[in-house]
């Protein structure tokens, strides 16, 4: 079992005060929290060897680029990833999935097709279309049910010689539903495919072996991960990444530069052009050595725990639904109460202090399937308790009176 205690000691945010009600946040699917130990290696960067990386001889330039270096063997370690230049470290999950759709334009012919699924980001359909526009290739989407839970059976039939590509996330941001992955990319590679999983919202309460999982392509974000915003990873399976041309030119992703002719630097450095944000590449691998010490079959049972008691205690509240139903899910409820507008609600609970995230969660084609403006949604971490869940229902119940 966690201490879960002890655990809220180490996030000073968890302290603070919110309208002069303690915070309780439950918008963790958007941005997790960051512990202390975090902080202090970001101040720790900047107050003892702010240096730029790979370029100087000199001492704080070789610290930094060691602290750095040793950040990214620490996100090899914890996705599985067969070698450390398979880690490309990018801004963050938008960043990463647009360098794979920028990379396939090269790749790509008319009447080409490329397969999403009806659970996905904006960040993961909006990339697609664009390079649907550059190359001729046609979209294609995976339907979803009331459940919210993808059709595999559709998925079967959308699968052809014709398939170059498959996206789908590991985890809906918006739902909660858990995509049988492993399933799909088996699918897809059966019919030549590539595949590129999003797992911004997998990567808190699941830890991914790529290796295992055979994925080409796997993203994720470090401010879902008790890491800082402004830093993810992108990995790439080494055949993949050297068949993909750089996404940006500039500095560092260079081999020789004369102006007659340009070549590149090899994997990890061909994508990771200019000054990258090397506090945060360091701090994000702090951020998994902390989720790790913690334990992440411990943090997924207890989230679990967190997501029953939960759901049981939301859905007594007279006129509420919860959106996504699945069988599998991660720690995220969607709901409404009634006709009341999410907006309002999320308004009044914050003046009692709850954090929750309201609107279409950058989802907007799941909100049109419900026919629903947006949800409630109430997402939780390890440093959540089940008193912060009762103590939202109390919130809601007094939203739900002045909003009547």
């Amino acid at each position: 079992m966690l201490d879960v205690q002890k655990i809220r000691e180490d996030f000073p945010i968890l302290q603070r005060q919110i309208n002069g009600n303690p915070l309780v946040y439950f918008d963790n699917a958007a941005t997790s929290q960051t512990p202390q130990i975090v902080i202090d290696a970001i101040v720790d960067y900047y107050s003892n060897y702010n240096a730029n990386i790979h370029r100087g001889v000199h001492t704080l330039s070789q610290e930094a680029t060691d602290a750095y270096e040793k950040a990214r063997k620490i996100v090899q370690q914890h996705f599985n990833a067969k070698n450390s230049y398979e880690i490309i470290l990018t801004a963050g999950t938008t960043h990463s999935i647009n360098i794979v759709a920028t990379g396939f334009t090269t790749l790509l012919s008319k009447g080409d097709e490329i397969i999403v699924s009806a659970l996905e980001h904006h960040s993961n359909i909006v990339p697609w279309q664009m390079l649907c526009e550059r190359t001729g290739a046609m979209l294609k989407v995976i339907p979803m049910n009331e459940e919210g839970a993808l059709l595999m059976d559709v998925y079967d039939q959308l699968l052809s010689n014709k398939t170059k590509l498959v996206f789908t996330n590991h985890v809906s941001n918006a739902l909660g539903t858990v995509n049988p992955i492993e399933e799909i990319i088996s699918k897809a590679h059966k019919a030549g495919a590539a595949v590129l999983i999003d797992g911004a919202q997998a990567c808190p309460h699941i830890k991914p072996d790529v290796q295992a999982l055979d994925v080409d392509f796997y993203v994720a974000s470090a401010h879902k991960l008790c890491g800082p915003t402004g830093v993810g990873l992108l990995y790439g399976k080494e055949e993949w990444l050297n068949k993909l041309p750089p996404y940006q030119g500039g500095g560092e992703m260079i081999d020789q530069v004369s102006f007659e002719k340009t070549t590149y630097a090899g994997l990890p450095h061909k994508f990771e052009a200019g000054t990258p944000n090397i506090c945060g590449g360091i701090a994000f691998g702090v951020a998994l050595d902390y989720m790790n010490s913690i334990g992440f079959e411990k943090i997924a049972n207890y989230e679990h725990e967190l997501l029953e008691y939960g759901t049981k205690k939301l859905l007594e509240i007279k006129g509420l639904r919860i959106y996504g139903t699945a069988k599998h899910k991660t720690s995220v409820i969607s709901f409404n109460i009634g006709s009341i507008h999410p907006y309002d609600v999320g308004s009044i609970v914050d003046k009692l202090g709850i954090a929750v995230r309201t609107g279409h969660h950058c989802a907007q084609p799941i909100m049109d399937f419900y026919k629903i403006p947006g949800t409630i949604r109430a997402s939780f971490s390890f440093y959540n308790t089940k008193e912060e869940i009762d103590a939202l229902v109390t919130a809601l119940k007094k939203a739900i009176l002045m909003l009547s």
